[in-house]
């Protein structure tokens, strides 16, 4: 087991809930002159970004995580709770004359999403590049969304230097062109969608799952409460999510889901482990509003794990 960098964006969320359901406020006859308004019954500002909300939930399953990334003069307060927290800071970039990104995410009765993003200093992330740190110990770098140019240039230096790197492309796949998609998937030891991601990853590529196990070892694809599956070259797992005691607040839980999988991959453990791992870290973050606000020890990680799937 080693060091893990993770590269994304760094952010505050502001969390809304909307006491509707989106579908039934926009109609479908009128989407290309869409003008909405959905007042809100709540709002709350937390810590959030894809590289600390994944570096957060590894830190709790025991890794030793690194975050790569911009942040803005507003970080200092954040940078200190991720260093209590166990989170390395020291390759995260702050520039005093821009605020940190901000993410604007209003939820529905069903749980769907509208997210706004402003960028702020996260727009200089490409300016960071990976041949300039150390990687002494580092098994493994996580490509998450951010600046898209910044993920261009992560994953051709990943493959420059050899060193393994998971692709998680998300948000960012209607920005990135067909062969900018294709070639950061195609050098990856690991690459994670979700099941509509993957829809708008096919269209633009062209790619099949077949096509990308060609080059990748691990394909993940999430499918929400019905849970994940695993492809490796071989093998196919289809996993159950965890059983939440409460549902809250999706947001953040996919950043959860893939700590899990990269603890199981540096563990060296099975699909069907990885995946299991996955779903146990991602039901935490669904349990709170915020994709930082869960915690939990190793030992009660154990605990519902065993509760969900048997003995770990």
């Amino acid at each position: 087991m080693g060091k893990v960098v993770v590269c994304g964006s760094i952010a505050y969320d502001n969390i809304m809930d909307f006491p509707g359901l989106f579908k039934e406020q926009i109609l479908p006859d009128k989407i290309d002159s869409l003008n909405v308004s959905f007042l809100v019954n709540s709002l709350k500002k937390v810590r959030g970004g894809t590289a600390p909300n994944i570096a957060y939930s590894l830190a709790l399953v025991g890794e030793k995580p690194l975050v790569l990334g911009t942040a803005g003069k507003d970080f200092y307060e954040y940078r200190d709770w991720l260093e209590e927290n166990g989170i390395d800071t020291k390759l995260i970039k702050i520039l005093d004359d821009d605020y940190t990104a901000s993410c604007f995410i209003t939820t529905d009765l069903s749980n769907n999403q509208i997210t706004g993003f402003y960028p702020g200093a996260m727009a200089k992330d490409s300016e960071i590049s990976i041949k300039n740190i150390d990687l002494t110990g580092v098994s493994m770098i996580v490509i998450a969304p951010t600046e898209p140019g910044a993920m261009v240039k992560w994953a051709s230096e990943c493959q420059e230097i050899g060193v393994p790197y998971l692709y998680d492309p998300g948000m960012q796949i209607p920005r990135l062109s067909a062969e900018e998609l294709t070639k950061g998937i195609m050098g990856a030891r690991i690459a994670i969608f979700n099941e509509y991601e993957y829809i708008l990853m096919k269209e633009k590529t062209g790619l099949c799952k077949e096509d990308i196990l060609e080059k990748v070892d691990i394909l993940v694809e999430t499918l929400g409460e019905k849970g994940s599956i695993l492809k490796g070259r071989n093998q196919r797992v289809q996993i159950a999510p965890a059983k939440p005691t409460r549902i809250v607040d999706p947001t953040g839980a996919g950043d959860a889901f893939r700590a899990g999988l990269i603890k199981g991959y540096l563990e060296g453990a099975s699909l069907e482990k990885m995946g299991k791992y996955a779903s146990v870290t991602a039901v935490y973050a669904v349990e709170n509003k915020g994709a930082t606000e869960h915690r939990y020890t190793l030992e009660e990680f154990k605990m519902r794990y065993n509760e969900n799937f048997g003995e770990i």
